[in-house]
């Protein structure tokens, strides 16, 4: 396994995201605001090089906004995101373009991300020809038969098409296209949700050999706990646009202490120690990120909300060996698992 630095390789200060926000015609014929969707509320965070950060929470919580607002593949609204000392918040399109070479994404959808009328020499080698890696076609068709053997496809497949190809494949498409331009960290958002169990092992074994071999940095969006405790060596756990609970993956899975970071470990069945602890199922749903809840915004889902977190947002505690975790409760040490 490759050493973890404690100097970050990226760092996040007061990220937000919102969509929408402009009146067109239908707001200005019924008088209504514009609708303004907030996806990330001042999100902070390192990661650090050569670590793998799992990224956690349901779905619709932000997890994959924030992976593409590292990118500017989504423009952030305000916030700052810093790559090895380059603020990439602030570049120009020139600069963005080369600084992409070092930050790629690998997708969820290996079919909707690869297009189907390139063949995958194409597709893979586009990153080369984009940023002057390769010298000609000829060089570009090696380098990617190259990278098709470190992900495990054959090199004779060069001038197939993505439909071609099963799921499992299509995925080490999008991986070896991630990894062509040789970068140093790469998003990995949710790349096994849509596979087989099978294909999903094969494909989480194969991001942890490329890891390892390559020096890489890892940003891991899953909602699956399992996957993330498998493959992170920290672990952020995410709630309608804001982090609410962080820190080294086997403290925050051992001993959660946030209420809803312990609502999703209830759910995670322990063959170990079966009925240790009773399923907690939430009340109610998500809250919609056009209008969230003022205060905590789990309260409202939260067993053992009170009345500061109906009113205050709450503080990031700081519970020792860069474990944090907002909540009104924690210094009560009090627990839904029962």
């Amino acid at each position: 396994m490759s050493e973890i630095s404690k100097t970050p390789l990226i760092t996040v200060e007061k990220l937000v995201k919102h969509y929408g926000g402009r009146r067109g015609p239908i707001s200005w014929a019924t008088g209504k605001p514009p609708i303004n969707i907030r996806a990330l509320n001042s999100v902070s965070f390192e990661v650090r090089r050569g670590e793998t950060l799992g990224l956690i929470g349901e779905s619709g919580c932000g997890k994959s906004t924030l992976g593409r607002a590292l990118l500017r593949l989504h423009e952030p609204t305000s916030g700052k995101v810093v790559f090895d000392g380059a603020e990439v918040t602030a570049l120009k399109p020139e600069a963005l373009k080369a600084m992409r070479r070092h930050m790629q994404i690998i997708f969820q959808d290996p079919y909707a991300s690869l297009n189907p009328r390139r063949t995958v020499a194409d597709i893979i080698g586009l990153p080369l020809m984009l940023h002057g890696l390769a010298a000609n076609r000829h060089e570009m068709r090696d380098k990617v038969a190259a990278i098709m053997d470190k992900v495990g496809l054959k090199t004779n497949h060069l001038d197939r098409y993505p439909h071609q190809f099963s799921g499992g494949q299509r995925q080490r498409i999008g991986i070896a296209r991630a990894l062509i331009s040789n970068p140093q960290f790469i998003v990995c958002d949710e790349p096994v949700s849509a596979l087989d169990v099978s294909i999903q092992a094969q494909i989480i074994e194969l991001l942890t050999g490329l890891k390892r071999d390559m020096g890489l940095t890892y940003l891991f969006v899953s909602h699956d706990i399992s996957v993330i405790g498998y493959l992170s060596d920290r672990v952020a756990v995410m709630y309608l646009g804001e982090i609410v609970e962080m820190g080294p993956v086997e403290t925050v899975l051992s001993n959660p202490r946030h209420p809803y970071t312990q609502s999703l470990m209830s759910a995670v069945p322990d063959v170990d120690h079966p009925g240790r602890h009773q399923r907690v199922r939430l009340t109610g749903d998500l809250p919609s990120p056009q209008s969230p809840p003022p205060g905590c915004k789990f309260h409202t889902r939260c067993p053992l909300a009170t009345d500061p977190c109906r009113v205050e947002a709450p503080p990031r505690h700081d519970l020792g060996d860069g474990h944090t975790a907002s909540c009104h409760l924690i210094n009560d040490n009090v627990s839904i698992l029962r």
